[in-house]
């Protein structure tokens, strides 16, 4: 049973750059619309980035040691003075 009021319905989100697709309950409003497996037909709302692709998700985020930022922020900008001991 539809909700009249919040417009909450089964909606297909689609993230393009994944080739991946999945069908749940939303609010979210599409004029588009795309013929599901279950032979129904649903509005689709394409996204940027989904479980299928973001990074942490997919093993492949990339992790920075905080060392290695600090040493690379002291060389680019001076850090600390040199000695004055002369």
């Amino acid at each position: 049973m539809q909700d009249k009021q919040s417009g909450y319905r089964p909606v297909v989100f689609r993230d393009r750059s994944a080739g991946y697709a999945f069908l749940t309950r939303s609010t979210a409003v599409s004029e588009q619309t795309i013929d599901w497996d279950d032979g129904e037909t649903y509005p689709v709302v394409d996204v940027e980035i989904s479980s299928e692709s973001h990074p942490f998700y997919t093993g492949k985020a990339r992790t920075l040691d905080s060392e290695g930022r600090i040493d690379r922020y002291e060389r680019r900008y001076g850090g600390k003075p040199p000695d004055a001991t002369a």
